[in-house]
């Protein structure tokens, strides 16, 4: 039983959003987010991925308000293992900011569900204000280590580990991948 799907929506989301919207570094090469037309089809893509019922592209505005709030939100998981206060003092800016208000909604034949931002919020601000919500609940969760930054060389890509042992520490399995070749490279390299 899943009493908890929307949260796991919009947190997916949210990581999704990171990812696409955060400059720095992907698998192992420079990253440079996608600006214009471009941003609001990436932006379009991670909403659909997780929202079949959301149809309409963002205006190009609220899709660079809602990259903002994006940036944002990687810096929140970048401080997690460092500051964990910063990051919880950012988010609740950001649900402040948004004014993220729980509400429980009804629509598009949907049974009712909880949200968290107010019903005639903007597209941009209701879908950051879920988000922020939705790291605040692991933020505010014990296995919050979970949340982290990828740690292979050139990559700084946000994940939720979600296994059984919680031992993540890539963002996919191609970042895995380059570290376990390289540390096998380096091994054989040196004679072993």
């Amino acid at each position: 039983m899943d009493f908890d799907s929307h949260s796991s929506v919009v947190l997916d989301a949210a990581l999704g959003l990171i990812n696409e919207v955060t400059p720095g570094h992907r698998r192992g090469r420079p990253y440079r987010p996608p600006t214009g037309s471009a941003l609001v089809t990436a932006i379009t893509d991670v909403i659909r991925q997780r929202d079949r019922t959301w149809s309409a592209p963002p205006s190009p505005e609220a899709a660079e308000s809602l990259a903002a709030y994006g940036v944002r939100m990687h810096a929140v998981i970048a401080a997690v293992a460092e500051d964990i206060d910063t990051a919880c003092e950012e988010v609740n800016r950001i649900m402040r900011e948004t004014d993220a208000t729980p509400v429980l909604a009804r629509h598009d034949n949907e049974p009712w569900h909880l949200h968290f931002h107010a019903p005639d919020a903007p597209w941009d601000i209701s879908w950051a204000a879920s988000m922020a919500t939705g790291l605040a609940v692991v933020l505010g969760n014990a296995t919050v280590e979970r949340l982290g930054i990828c740690t292979a060389p050139a990559c700084d890509r946000a994940y939720l580990d979600v296994s059984r042992n919680g031992t993540r520490r890539f963002c996919s399995t191609a970042c895995q991948n380059r570290v376990k070749t390289a540390a096998f490279r380096a091994r054989k390299g040196a004679g072993g």
